[in-house]
Parts: structure tokens; C-alpha cells; sequence
């Protein structure tokens, strides 16, 4: 299982202080650096929210270059077949399927249905946070509680058993355990528990660092048992699968109709030599998944939809526990990446902050015979999901590159800066008059909170705004502009936002920070000329 691709009080008085078209009629958007520059970060900042493939510029010719990716995959060999789905915020967009599905020389058809190895484990975190919302567990209980068998053995003199959410995030102190765990799958659960109660080696105390662990998901599948009281298979088909309408998946190759299974294959060689499927046990939880690329973005985009206004409570699993899968939950130390900022893993996916487009989702499967790949962009609720017939042979690559082709190409889509809410607009007016026409402490009540007279005194206020002025010189009104800086954040990140004047020395800058208590209003403030 390869798991990466491989985050009030009133005013005391009240003053009429609306915005002025003078003032705000022509005002000017845009997310500076502090000092006034453009913010370094995401290409897709600003841009409109679930964009759909159609939105993007030439299509043909992008569709083309992802095409191309995937096809580069047999003639280089890497696999003896290949398909991928591109999908968006309205569902699948583009598919192609290369190379051979199976003995017969035909390609991956479009009901083809792959292993997806450890995709699975996404399918298993949402079957854990069914059971957490249904009251029916505790993230924070240790995994003892459900399965007794294990023996903790660190920290040593003192062994702590990991919890759930350990476990869910790759923090459970196991070793990592590919390949060991992908010839696990059809143990039964008997055997699973007489290999618990041998021993089983810790690597660190639970919670102190990621290890990609098998071991730790199949445990999960365990606890499935024990509370959801159906087996594992049972129990996500029809808690998760059935309410989705994922009727192309399930656990058990055998119940596949006939023509559809893809062979998977391992390189001898120049040879492929085709592998048996393991049936369904107790590592089922780990990798068990045997689905079609359609249902797979089905899957990706529920997950992805989260994130959208929109999307509300649809589906078993609300929004709110969707994204909190896609949060990380335990930080990675990320490889040598330009563009790579920050790493984790969530709860069974990976999650990425990259400097370009943000946050990525994604997780990669491993399995004797197969590889696999799901990756979208929350932002965008573009994605890609990839499926090929070989043993590890890397389809996070294909899947990876033809997502920042489309990412690329969402980037140079703009959309209209959003423009500052009324409430903010009537702030800004307000240090404008205070600026300009000097102090007045009917408008100071009127747009700070409280703590700004407790904090420094109106009248070292004052002066400290006379002493501005004079090192500002004259006042030019017409350039005025009020400027996001709290990217990410609601109403188009106002909450926190410069006030910019241009004057006879360059620019008087506000930097307005606005607490949290309703009316909105103004918590700290600090002025500066630029």
C-alpha cells in the first residue's frame, strides 16, 4: 500500500458614517504582501470556487495533453493497461483507458473494474466517523477497548495502547509494512487476532511521529466489527456504497460479472505475468476496494464536494466530517519540493499545501498486480483518478502531472476580486475620517472594539495620527483603496484588511485586524507610510 504520491458589544455612540461614492466608488481590489506588494502563494487565489472543466481555456488541447499522459504510460511500459477519469464540481468530465485490461488484448472498458489497493483506506476513515457521529465510539478511546488482543509495548516500563484517531492519521507507533500487509487480505479475523496476541513490534510510542502503517487500518477494520456489529465489507457497502449509489463496488472479485476484472500483472522481465486476487478478510480494510474509475471519482468528488457552499449535508457523512478527513491530522517532513509547503496525513488521505494551487487531497494504492491514484483540489473541485493493471507501478506519476496540467490551466481563469462587504466599507470610511478630517471619538467608538481605548488611550491616538499626517502630506481621496489581506477566509477575507491612501510622501497604510464579536468591528489598527 503506497500511501502518498508516492492542512458584541455596542458601540457607545453612534455616528452616521456610510461610504461615499467619492470615496468607495472606484475602489481597487486586490491581496498584498504586508509591505504592500503582491502576496506570493496559490495561482488559484481569487479565482471562482468549482470551476468545471468546461470553464477552462482550449479544452481540446487540454484534454489532449492529459490524454497524452496516460498513454505515455504503456509505451513506456510502465503498465500493461491504463485508465484515468478527469472529474469536476458536476461529476465525471473526461475518461481514456490504454493498453490491456486482461488476456484478451482489449482495453480497460468503461465498467472495467480495478483493485484501487489503498484507496480503501478513505472508505474506512469515513466508516469510522459514521460510527464516531452516530455517538457509537470515541475517537480518542484506545484501540484496546475493541480489540484486547494487542499488546502495547511503548513507551517502555509505561506501554500505551494507540487510540482510534492515531490510528486514522498514521500515528500508532507501527512499523511501516509494505509488502508485508498486501498478502494479509484474506486472513480471517481468528487468525488476525492470534497474530495480536504473539506480539506485534512497535516502531514509536504512539502519536509521536507518521509511519504509514497497515497494521493500524487493519485494526480499524476490527473495530468496525466490533461496534457496527456486520463485517467490515458489510458494513461500509451498506452504510457508504448503497447510500452513494456506488453499485460498480465492492469487496469481492468474485462477484464481479464476467469480462469486467482487470487482470493485474507483475514484470518478469520483459514478460507480465498475471496474478491471482486474494478474497476478502480481515485486511480487507486496508486495500480491499475492487471498483471502476467512474465510481472511484464519485467517490473522490463526494469527498471533494465537502468543501463547497453547496454541497450541504448530501450523503451519509456530513461536510464537516468530509473536510476533517481532509485536514492534516498528523505532519509529514516533506521530501526536497519547491512547491511543497506543507505535508500530512488526514484521516486515511494524504493532504498537501502547495504554493501554487493550494490544498491538494490525494491517496495512492499499492497492491501485488495493481496501482492507483485519486487527487483533487478542494478549491477548484477539479480531480483525476487513475487505475492500472501492474504491480506498484506509480499511477500517483500520471495522475499527478495530468492534475497540475488542469490546474494550470484553472489558474489564468480570473474571476471579479469580490468587493468589500458594507460593513467593512463603513470601517474603512470611518479611519478615513479620522485620517483626514482628525480625531473624533464618536467615530472611534462607532468602528473599534472596546479594547482599543483600554489598550492605548485615544489620545496617544491622536497624536500618534497628527504626527503620521505631517510625515504623509497631502491626502489624495480619489486612489483610496481597501485591500483583503486574510486570504481564504469569508467574505473575501475582510476580516482582516489594509486601508490605503495615497499622499504627497508615497501611501498611508491602515493594517485593521476586526475581532470576532458581531457588529463587526475594528480590533487592532497600526498606520504606517510607505
Amino acid at each position: 500500500m503506497r500511501p502518498v504520491a508516492c492542512f458584541g458589544t455596542l458601540p457607545r455612540g453612534r455616528v452616521e458614517m456610510a461610504a461615499t461614492d467619492a470615496i468607495f466608488g472606484t475602489l481597487q481590489h486586490d491581496t498584498p504582501s504586508p509591505a504592500g506588494g503582491r502576496r506570493p502563494g496559490s495561482a488559484l487565489k481569487g479565482k471562482s470556487p468549482m470551476l468545471l472543466l468546461n470553464d477552462l481555456p482550449e479544452r481540446r488541447t487540454l484534454v489532449a495533453a492529459v490524454t497524452e499522459v496516460f498513454s505515455r504510460r504503456i509505451a513506456s511500459q510502465a503498465a500493461p493497461g491504463a485508465r484515468f477519469m478527469v472529474f469536476d464540481a458536476s461529476g465525471p468530465a473526461f475518461d481514456g483507458s490504454f493498453g490491456t485490461a486482461g488476456a484478451a488484448g482489449t482495453p480497460p472498458a468503461s465498467h472495467g473494474r480495478f483493485r484501487v489497493a489503498s484507496c480503501t483506506k478513505s472508505f474506512t476513515a469515513a466508516a469510522i466517523l459514521c460510527l464516531r457521529d452516530g455517538g457509537l465510539l470515541s475517537l480518542d478511546a484506545p484501540v484496546t477497548d475493541y480489540v484486547p488482543e494487542l499488546k502495547p509495548t511503548l513507551p517502555a516500563g509505561q506501554p500505551e495502547a494507540p487510540t482510534l484517531r492515531l490510528l486514522l492519521s498514521m500515528a500508532g507507533g507501527f512499523p511501516t509494512d509494505d509488502p508485508w500487509a498486501d498478502r494479509q487480505e484474506s486472513l480471517s479475523n481468528e487468525a488476525f487476532r492470534s497474530v495480536l496476541r504473539a506480539g506485534v513490534r512497535f516502531a514509536t510510542a504512539p502519536g509521536t511521529r507518521y509511519e504509514y502503517s497497515n497494521l493500524g487500518y487493519a485494526l480499524l477494520g476490527q473495530v468496525i466489527e466490533a461496534v457496527g456489529g456486520r463485517p467490515y465489507p458489510v458494513y461500509v457497502t451498506e452504510t457508504l456504497l448503497k447510500p452513494l449509489g456506488l453499485d460498480e463496488t465492492g469487496f469481492d472479485f468474485a462477484a464481479v460479472p464476467e469480462g469486467s476484472l482487470a487482470t493485474g500483472y507483475r514484470k518478469a522481465g520483459e514478460s507480465w505475468v498475471a496474478l491471482p486476487f486474494s478474497g476478502p478478510g480481515a485486511f480487507s480494510s486496508i486495500g480491499g476496494i475492487v471498483t471502476t474509475a467512474s465510481d472511484l471519482a464519485r467517490w473522490a468528488g463526494w469527498l471533494c464536494s465537502a468543501f463547497s457552499p453547496a454541497s450541504g449535508e448530501a450523503g451519509p457523512l456530513s461536510a464537516a466530517s468530509r473536510r476533517e478527513m481532509q485536514r492534516i491530522q498528523c505532519a509529514i517532513v516533506p521530501e526536497q519540493a519547491d512547491d511543497l509547503r506543507l505535508e500530512g496525513y488526514g484521516y486515511g488521505l494524504l493532504v498537501e499545501h502547495h504554493a501554487r494551487f493550494g490544498l491538494v487531497v490525494s491517496h495512492s494504492g499499492g497492491y501485488p498486480g495493481f496501482s492507483s491514484h485519486m487527487r483533487w483540489n478542494p478549491a477548484t473541485g477539479l480531480g483525476v483518478v487513475a487505475m492500472e493493471n501492474a504491480t506498484y507501478s506509480g499511477a500517483w506519476d500520471p495522475a499527478s502531472e495530468a492534475l497540475g496540467l488542469i490546474l494550470n490551466a484553472a489558474a489564468t481563469v480570473t474571476a471579479p476580486a469580490p468587493a468589500a462587504p458594507a460593513a467593512v466599507k463603513r470601517l474603512a470610511d470611518g479611519l478615513l475620517r479620522l485620517l483626514s478630517q482628525g480625531w473624533d471619538e464618536r467615530t472611534a467608538d462607532a468602528i473599534f472594539q472596546e479594547n482599543v481605548a483600554l489598550d492605548v488611550p485615544y489620545a496617544e491616538r491622536a497624536r500618534e495620527l497628527d504626527s503620521l499626517r505631517e510625515k504623509a502630506g497631502a491626502l489624495e481621496a480619489a486612489g483610496v483603496r481597501v485591500v483583503a489581506t486574510d486570504s481564504g477566509a469569508v467574505d473575501g477575507g475582510y476580516g482582516r484588511f489594509e486601508l490605503r491612501v495615497p499622499c504627497s510622501a508615497g501611501e498611508v497604510v491602515a493594517a485593521v485586524r476586526c475581532g470576532p464579536a458581531e457588529p463587526i468591528r475594528v480590533e487592532t489598527v497600526t498606520w504606517r507610510v510607505e
